[in-house]
């Protein structure tokens, strides 16, 4: 490296990169067995996607809508009471959990475990139940076929291969088909199809496309445990985990952009940030995504052209837009509910709005965090807030890429202007009472999850779930450069809980003291 660049005396244990579920839950992992962990993140807060932010009174969550695998004595739920300061609260959502509103039939209530759902799906399709039954099957066989690879990839290489050839026929089963091929292979009776799959907006990939164990991931960890949402909002994960890191000797720093690694050959000895200054460690962590990793931190022409180019070759996820809405009012009477809501207004699931703002988008998720959390208070005003997401392409906002914040135009203002108009409309078509209790909205489009995660495309989800990736032997904790770690969603699977366990396994390739607490 050039000696242009100003060194810092201080030499740490280990830097973790981006402070997103896996990089707090790596660096406050090995902060508990006894490292120096430096925590260094681009964005102006702390917690990535678990991160809060507020306007006129009211606070909404950036990406984080519930959660699986929090029951009380559940190994994840002792895990975060291991790295958290003190352990946070988490509460149930209740039996039901999402409610599905596909084209014009009645929506459906899908509750929790897998034989309460079993019976919601039979009593909408009371002449399909041999196929329910195999669904149900599928999905519990497809957690257990994926659960050894994501095992193997914290093994040594070796090792590894070892455990993925021993289970290789569940493993191409279940991670090497769609999860359409699935339910066509279960299933011919599309609408059963469309709410077999309905929730794939949990992972982010389109049932075409997405490897089945990891739809099963995602959606069984529900079935599995219920769904549960964190009390005082996402925002608590930082507010608890941060603290272990500082408390141990580490530091976490926000506003600090990593340029570039220090390499010796092959071997990583830190990072050199955006104003120049280096920062040695013994290992250095990467949890801002496989590809942005490869992309960004790793000069051109380097050694394992191989494994880059493997990387490189895994699509991004979908993005989406997010319309915040604040409420003042009787929010319940009105028709909103601690269960989520999936609407696909022309019952076409495996879509994407890529025509946006043109015509009514194919799919929306809709949430009520406040109503999830017991610690919020609504006040004399009765404030409450909820947020709306729907599935686009990048494409939409391919055009204004290359522009900076606040210099994109008058045709970018009018562009959001009409997507925001556009899926208020929707909102009032399902929610009409609730509708006239909005005091406050605000649009969130694709380059704001750029913004806050770095992701390439603004992909929310990281790398594509596709059975590409589930079969992928680039994404290890362990990589070709010698001190350098992946953690994170991309490692094991989307959304928060995947990226704490990738953040996990992370820290317990650098420092295996950390298995000992790997049970909780």
């Amino acid at each position: 490296m050039s000696t242009a660049h100003e060194s810092s005396a201080k030499t740490w244990d280990a830097i973790v990169i981006g402070s997103g579920m896996g990089g707090m839950t790596a660096a406050a992992a090995l902060s508990r067995v006894g490292n120096k962990v430096l925590l260094l993140e681009q964005y102006e807060k702390l917690g990535g996607l678990t991160h809060s932010f507020g306007r006129d009174g009211f606070r909404w969550d950036v990406g984080l809508h519930y959660m699986g695998g929090l029951a009380p004595g559940e190994v994840e739920r002792g895990i975060l009471d291991w790295l958290s300061e003190t352990p946070m609260d988490f509460e149930s959502m209740g039996a039901v959990y999402d409610t599905l509103h596909i084209g014009d039939a009645e929506p459906l209530q899908l509750s929790r475990p897998y034989e309460a759902q079993e019976m919601d799906l039979k009593d909408r399709f009371p002449d399909d139940g041999d196929a329910i039954e195999a669904w149900m099957r599928a999905l519990q066989d497809a957690r257990e076929a994926i659960f050894p690879t994501f095992q193997a990839r914290a093994m040594p290489a070796a090792f590894g291969k070892v455990v993925t050839w021993w289970n290789r026929r569940a493993i191409q089963r279940w991670c090497g088909r769609t999860t359409s091929e699935v339910a066509s292979d279960i299933t011919d009776n599309p609408a059963l199809a469309a709410a077999l799959m309905a929730q794939w907006g949990d992972h982010g990939g389109r049932p075409s496309r997405a490897s089945f164990a990891l739809h099963a991931t995602a959606v069984g960890s529900y079935l599995e445990c219920g769904a549960w949402y964190p009390v005082g909002g996402a925002g608590i994960f930082a507010e608890r985990i941060i603290p272990v890191i500082t408390s141990a000797g580490g530091e976490a720093r926000a506003g600090v952009r990593v340029d570039a690694l220090i390499l010796d050959g092959e071997t990583v000895q830190g990072v050199v940030t955006d104003d120049g200054e280096e920062i040695r460690a013994d290992v250095v962590i990467s949890d801002i995504g496989a590809r942005e990793t490869v992309e960004h931190l790793l000069p051109d022409n380097c050694a394992h052209q191989d494994w880059i180019e493997e990387i490189r070759a895994l699509d991004p996820s979908i993005c989406h837009f997010t319309l915040f809405l604040g409420f003042e009012g009787d929010v319940e009477g009105a028709g909103a509910t601690r269960s989520n809501h999936w609407l696909y207004p022309g019952g076409e699931i495996d879509a994407v709005w890529t025509d946006a703002p043109e015509g009514v988008p194919t799919g929306m998720f809709v949430s009520f965090a406040s109503l999830k959390d017991p610690a919020h208070d609504p006040g004399p005003n009765q404030k409450h807030v909820g947020e709306m997401l729907v599935w686009t392409n990048w494409s939409t906002v391919q055009r204004w890429a290359d522009r900076a914040p606040g210099t994109r135009g008058d045709d970018y203002q009018a562009f959001k202007t009409r997507i925001e108009n556009t899926l208020f409309q929707q909102f009032e078509q399902y929610f009409p009472d609730l509708a006239k209790l909005v005091v406050f909205r605000e649009l969130a489009t694709p380059f704001s999850t750029e913004a806050i995660t770095g992701h390439y495309k603004g992909a929310f989800y990281g790398l594509d779930v596709t059975p590409q990736r589930a079969l992928s032997d680039a994404l290890r904790m362990t990589t070709p450069f010698d001190n350098l770690y992946l953690a994170g969603q991309d490692v094991v699977s989307p959304g928060i809980m995947g990226a704490m366990w990738g953040g996990l396994l992370a820290a317990a390739c650098v420092d295996r003291k950390v298995l000992a607490h790997m049970r909780g």
